[in-house]
């Protein structure tokens, strides 16, 4: 979500602090600020809005000082206003957060009888203000920082800077995600490496209840217990070309273009082409499979809906029974567990904190835990027995594209593994199967040939106020996710279904001004889904058909639209068929002219409950 970028350097920070900002826009924000030292107190700028109001407050305003901090807020606690924006500050200090401090209601009343006084409705103005309260009881800033935090009940990364403490930040975290980069003389604290990777490759990642104190470019981390502590140093990937919109209009069309190349990249990593078969580099995770008595599937989102795929795969593939439920409910039902149960976790950026929480709650009733993720120096890569990576790259469109695509390749090949694992695929039935995923990238570059008659049919969609999609079996995500995509950039209604379902209630909303997208390929289930179409049709309904040649031929000629994606065995269709519903929620909101790589009110990675 909110991004932090702190830089204790040797010349003026605040353009750097700008340009690391504007390589977090994707995560998703409302309002900006930068705060730096000048002269022996500290300097502020802020604005609500996109960083290039805050660009034009700096033009009017500039800002020296080697030494600073930067924030994008996700409005939590507050509305997105100027008083709202971080850095929050008082005389002695400057601080920016990212997470929610759950007890800042009863520590702001400790604090106002002590006489402090709030100018916002955050949350995070009472970290700034415990910390003063420390600092004018006579303790170091390190003291004073370090007892603060403390204090604080919830998730946070913190990034602060102390009046007269020239090149001094310290960072805190618990929950949030917190970055260390050391430079030459200079050192940086940022909420991912991609912040940092114009300034340096070399990254440590704090650990929950670490502070990092940074003193002229050196670099010292403490343990929550107040003890030294030595966090790897690593040689991060992320670097500054990564975040370039190429030859696009926006980084989701990107993003959906260089689907066959990172797909590609995710299978070469868990296929072994020369057989084909599945060859699993992760040690431990085939005999996870092989002897759980069950798999608990868990994820937010998109993510989620990739689990459901997952789950469609691992039953009938492996006869594994699979549990499936969003992150953000699944420890509050109180799930019974069983022993010698895995438990699978699902996360683009692996720091989604509902997916974390999961984690965290099978770990402590005995599961193994196997974490698929985008990054693998994130949070939930480090506490699960087990990570398997994706290789989509930084993915910074907000509505995940190539990151779900490839969560499915690899759960595809997972399936496989279990169900050789587990004695229920046979070695002829595999081969198939895994020459049927290598031949995805094709398959994706052969439809994206389609994207005029996509563009067209966006435009058409756009007039729509409310969209329906439906699928059967494995496409019944696939309809969710479609939906889910389309509200998300679009701000169009829409809901996907189970194709069966339609006629035990939502028929009702069907009329001549309601889209019906249909996700048909011609597999086992075609027959009973066209069934439903008829239905819709019946209704006037207007239906997209989403479908093979032999689907569309079999399907008629009365439907509105009709969209031909390449024959496939049936296996990868919803790798496949996850493209065109992409495309069509890109187009439809590029002809609406929405915002679509930072939709209003949604962020990258959501890292608060």
């Amino acid at each position: 979500m909110c991004g932090i970028v702190g830089i204790a350097g040797k010349g003026d920070v605040a353009p750097a602090i700008l340009d690391a900002l504007k390589r977090l826009e994707y995560r998703g924000y409302d309002s900006a600020g930068i705060a730096t030292l000048v002269d022996g107190h500290i300097e502020r700028r802020r604005a609500p809005g996109k960083l290039g109001k805050l660009g034009d407050v700096l033009a009017k305003r500039p800002l020296s000082g080697r030494t600073g901090i930067g924030h994008t807020r996700w409005a939590t606690h507050g509305k997105p206003t100027e008083s709202n924006a971080h850095p929050h500050a008082s005389a002695r200090v400057a601080l920016v957060h990212n997470g929610i401090i759950e007890n800042f209601r009863e520590l702001r009343a400790e604090l106002v009888a002590k006489g402090h006084k709030f100018e916002s409705e955050t949350d995070t103005e009472v970290a700034v203000h415990l910390v003063t309260d420390c600092l004018d009881r006579g303790m170091t800033p390190e003291a004073a920082a370090m007892t603060a935090v403390r204090r604080l009940t919830g998730a946070y990364a913190l990034a602060m800077i102390f009046r007269d403490e020239e090149s001094l930040v310290i960072g805190a975290r618990q929950g949030s995600p917190l970055a260390v980069g050391y430079g030459d003389g200079e050192a940086y604290l940022g909420s991912d490496a991609i912040a940092l990777a114009p300034f340096t490759s070399r990254v440590a990642y704090l650990e929950d209840g670490d502070v990092a104190v940074i003193r002229s470019g050196q670099v010292a981390i403490f343990d929550r217990n107040g003890r030294p502590a030595n966090r790897e140093i690593r040689i991060a990937t992320a670097n500054a070309g990564l975040v370039d919109k190429g030859e696009h209009r926006h980084f989701m069309a990107k993003e959906i273009h260089e689907q066959p190349e990172v797909i590609g990249h995710t299978l070469a990593h868990y296929l072994d082409a020369s057989g084909p078969r599945v060859a699993l580099r992760e040690p431990g995770v085939e005999d996870a499979l092989a002897h759980a008595s069950r798999l608990t599937l868990s994820a937010c989102g998109t993510a989620y809906y990739a689990g459901l795929v997952g789950k469609y795969w691992l039953e009938r593939l492996a006869r594994m029974p699979v549990d499936a439920d969003v992150a953000s409910e699944l420890r509050y039902r109180e799930p019974v567990y069983p022993k010698d149960g895995t438990a699978l976790y699902i996360s683009q950026s692996g720091e989604t904190a509902d997916t974390l929480a999961a984690l965290r709650d099978a770990k402590a009733h005995g599961q193994k835990t196997i974490a698929l993720v985008n990054v693998r120096e994130s949070t939930i890569a480090r506490e699960a027995d087990i990570a398997l990576p994706t290789f989509a790259g930084p993915e910074i469109g907000v509505a995940s594209t190539k990151a779900f695509t490839c969560q499915l390749a690899a759960l595809a090949a997972l399936s496989l593994a279990a169900g050789r694992a587990r004695g229920h695929l046979p070695a002829q039935a595999e081969t198939r199967l895994c020459a049927a995923l290598l031949e995805t990238p094709r398959h994706i570059v052969e439809f994206l040939k389609q994207e005029p008659k996509i563009e067209a049919l966006g435009a058409e969609i756009a007039k729509a106020r409310d969209v329906l999609y439906l699928g059967r079996g494995i496409n019944f995500p696939l309809a969710m996710e479609g939906a889910l995509k389309l509200k998300e950039i679009s701000y169009i209604h829409a809901e996907g279904y189970a194709a069966g379902e339609m006629k035990h209630g939502p028929i009702a909303l069907i009329d001549e001004d309601v889209p019906v997208i249909v996700i048909a390929p011609h597999d086992a289930l075609f027959e009973k889904t066209v069934s439903n179409m008829q239905e819709v049709m019946a209704r006037g309904g207007k239906v997209v058909l989403i479908s093979d040649r032999r689907g569309i031929a079999a399907a008629g000629g009365n439907v509105w639209q009709v969209i031909e994606v390449p024959e496939t065995d049936a296996f990868i269709a919803p790798l496949v068929y996850a493209v065109p519903v992409q495309l069509l929620a890109y187009h439809t909101a590029v002809a609406k002219g929405t915002d679509v790589d930072q939709p209003r009110n949604l962020a990258k990675s959501v890292t608060v409950e």
